[in-house]
């Protein structure tokens, strides 16, 4: 019996559409998209119900008002590197911060810069802020290039890195900054009696209202880190950073830590493409522009030896080597992971990730949304392969 041609018609139609669909799904760019679909959409679970962590908690009183005679405080600080042009963006972060958190604790804030801080910067932050202000110039030993970078090399590395459209790679402050935060802050004079610090930029956001002492759940709870955001980094800005960290390994075996995070530091199966390019680091890092930590361990004889064998090999100028991968490598190598904790409870934005938590103490963010950029960029998110390693203390 004939087929009716309208019929003949749409089985054609019909057929053509499954070719299309088995093509998209083993060609090469096909198979990119179904990794970048898996990748977006994944179950965040900033979705679930978020309260605050568990363990011993202290609360605000008396003794955290500013002046006070006993004060309940712990030696930490509220630290930020900012120049005086970013005066604006830093007012608008320290007032989310004093809002959620610190009108209640009242922690000094420290400030970092290169250059003399102005008059209007320093009468302006005070502004906001009932808690005690100190302004810190940084030591020109501790900012300018080590003597031993090659300048003609340097040229020609920045050259190489904006071929590979490195961002920042032609700005010497950057390369800098890079190097101060990662093994220069924790050193300046006015830390020396410091312990734990939470790190704080221009034009960043907090959301959540937290009631509890951050530093003294740090101190009270054994932990060193906290984080907020994970990510991947771009793996042509860090090329050889792991080379001369298994160089070091190979040196100093005995810096490992038993209950390390090596396999967070080295999986290759999420983002083979990052691993294979950065010479065997998956990228991961923890995005430091918001950290809490405690100094002792930037201070340790293990973290001084590996940064210092980074500083020698150059790459925090001849590459772009970030302080949130230096410092995420050491901590994933040198420190029990258990001693590593994600503030699941704060909710945080550095444009364009978030960490924002289900819990009516948070307003102004969207729940368990990690980007409001381009879709691709939710694959930058690293978090499920540390809580796959690792977990969510």
């Amino acid at each position: 019996m004939a087929i009716a041609r309208p019929v003949r018609a749409l089985a054609l139609a019909a057929a053509l559409v499954w070719c299309f669909f088995i093509w998209q799904l083993l060609s090469p760019s096909g198979t990119a998209m179904t990794k970048d679909k898996y990748l977006s959409f994944e179950r965040d679970p900033n979705l679930d119900p978020t309260g605050e962590p568990e363990g011993k908690l202290v609360r605000a009183s008396e003794n955290y008002a500013p002046g006070a005679t006993n004060s309940a405080r712990i030696n930490a600080t509220l630290l930020a590197l900012v120049r005086n042009e970013e005066l604006e963006g830093m007012l608008q972060a320290m007032r989310d911060l004093e809002r959620t958190w610190n009108h209640k604790f009242n922690y000094p804030w420290t400030f970092f810069n290169d250059v003399p801080f102005s008059e209007e910067f320093k009468k302006r932050t005070r502004a906001v802020t009932k808690a005690e202000v100190r302004y810190e110039l940084i030591p020109k030993e501790h900012w300018e290039m080590p003597s031993w970078i090659n300048q003609d090399l340097y040229q020609e590395s920045v050259k190489i890195l904006e071929e590979k459209k490195i961002q920042y790679a032609d700005k010497i402050s950057y390369h800098q900054m890079c190097r101060w935060n990662s093994g220069m802050f924790y050193k300046h004079p006015a830390l020396a009696n410091t312990q734990y610090y939470w790190r704080v930029e221009p034009n960043v956001h907090f959301f959540c209202d937290v009631d509890y002492d951050v530093f003294r759940y740090m101190h009270d709870n054994n932990k060193t880190y906290g984080f907020t955001i994970n990510l991947y980094d771009a793996p042509a800005s860090i090329t050889t950073l792991w080379p001369e960290t298994e160089k070091f390994l190979a040196e100093h075996p005995e810096y490992v830590h038993e209950n390390s995070a090596m396999s967070w530091l080295t999986d290759k199966t999420r983002r083979p493409d990052h691993t294979k390019d950065a010479n065997g680091y998956s990228t991961c890092h923890f995005w430091s522009n918001f950290e809490i930590g405690d100094m002792n361990f930037w201070r340790s004889k293990a973290y001084e030896d590996y940064f210092n064998h980074l500083d020698r090999a150059g790459g925090f100028f001849y590459e772009r080597w970030g302080d949130a991968p230096v410092h995420s490598i050491a901590l994933g190598l040198f420190e029990d992971s258990s001693k590593i904790h994600w503030f699941r409870d704060i909710g945080y934005q550095h444009i364009p990730f978030f960490n924002c938590p289900n819990s009516p103490k948070c307003k102004g963010c969207v729940t368990g949304r990690f980007t409001d950029g381009e879709a691709w960029l939710n694959r930058e998110d690293c978090r499920p392969n540390w809580f796959k390693y690792v977990g969510m203390g």
